[in-house]
């Protein structure tokens, strides 16, 4: 399973057993979006080959 922690400059991500963090800028480049308009979904699509979205993708600006 996948953990995300969204704040204002970024996400904190652990992802098998492993903790890192993708910036701001990283995440606004990856998707194309602003990093408010970007949701979690998105950022899980980075992070996971094959992500399992068990509920409603949320913008991170709502989730901040």
């Amino acid at each position: 399973m996948t953990a995300l922690r969204f704040d204002e400059k970024g996400v904190d991500v652990e992802y098998a057993g492993t903790e890192f963090r993708l910036e701001k800028e990283l995440v606004e480049e990856a998707t194309q979006k602003s990093y408010v308009d970007a949701t979690d979904h998105d950022v899980l699509q980075l992070v996971e080959p094959d992500p399992d979205f068990g509920s409603e993708p949320r913008r991170i600006g709502d989730i901040l």
